[in-house]
């Protein structure tokens, strides 16, 4: 009995004696891999100033997959209406879906502020394109290749067209889309955003000039909100600078709507 006591007493003394540190169970190993999700409703979708849903709502979502490593891929779909808003001017029938497909390689120059990002990028337009109902009209699916330098909060972006047919217009390769952006961080929950965007597309059928008809250049201004439970709300308006040819080319045909004029937009949106 004695012993026993006297054993305790030892063993009670050594674990409050200072220095005597015991090793704590190891940290699980972070996880290279990230997946993340985002889901939105729009009071319309805008894409490069130009309204993709006839200024009616968009529902949007898609998933990200990230590596430590700096690799990515992900995809994104939205509703769309723009490609059976005009079916002379674009050959289809049937069609309601945008769905983007991309990967690519980030990172950072060293230890400073500037990062890069290149990838591809392939726009998919399912449903019934018809070249017999429809002559000269192409199919509107476009891959495109891109680059970025960013530096905090400001990015500048090159995204040139790899097919023949970007977004719809014949004989369009070499493409490009130059795009300055900026969201800026005013409080922990308010961003301000600002783009600027030049769209120059190439190439040319007979006396038809792609150049001349379908290039223009785009701004947006607005700001988002931050909310709890991962929810941000925003709004931003957006534009096109355009001549009267490009005006044209851009305004549909059935109800003479333009669809690269001044718009608001309203949004919120779920990551997970």
């Amino acid at each position: 009995m004695f012993k026993k006591a006297l054993m305790a007493g030892a063993i009670a003394a050594a674990l409050a004696a200072p220095g005597v540190v015991f090793a704590a169970d190891p940290a699980p190993a972070k996880s290279p891999h990230t997946l993340t999700g985002n889901v939105g409703l729009f009071s319309q979708y805008i894409f490069r100033g130009l309204t993709q849903t006839n200024t009616d709502p968009a529902l949007q979502g898609g998933f990200d997959y990230s590596h430590s490593s700096g690799l990515y891929a992900g995809t994104w779909l939205s509703n769309i209406s723009w490609l059976t808003d005009t079916p002379a001017a674009t050959g289809y029938s049937s069609s309601s879906l945008e769905w983007d497909m991309y990967g690519g390689f980030k990172g950072a120059f060293g230890a400073s502020d500037f990062g890069y990002d290149i990838g591809l990028l392939n726009y998919y337009y399912p449903g019934t394109h018809n070249t017999t109902l429809f002559p000269g009209t192409v199919k509107a699916d476009t891959l495109e290749g891109y680059g970025a330098v960013t530096w905090k909060w400001l990015s500048l972006k090159y995204s040139h067209s790899l097919n023949n047919k970007t977004f719809g217009v014949a004989n369009s390769s070499g493409t490009y889309y130059l795009d300055l952006s900026a969201t800026f961080p005013v409080t922990e929950q308010l961003s301000l955003v600002a783009h600027y965007g030049k769209q120059k597309f190439k190439g040319n059928t007979g006396a038809f000039s792609n150049d001349a008809n379908a290039s223009y250049t785009d701004y947006k201004l607005g700001a988002s909100y931050a909310l709890p439970k991962d929810f941000t709300v925003g709004g931003y308006i957006t534009g096109t600078s355009m001549n009267a040819a490009q005006t044209a080319f851009y305004t549909n045909a059935a109800n003479t709507r333009f669809t690269g004029k001044d718009a608001f937009t309203l949004f919120v949106q779920k990551t997970f």
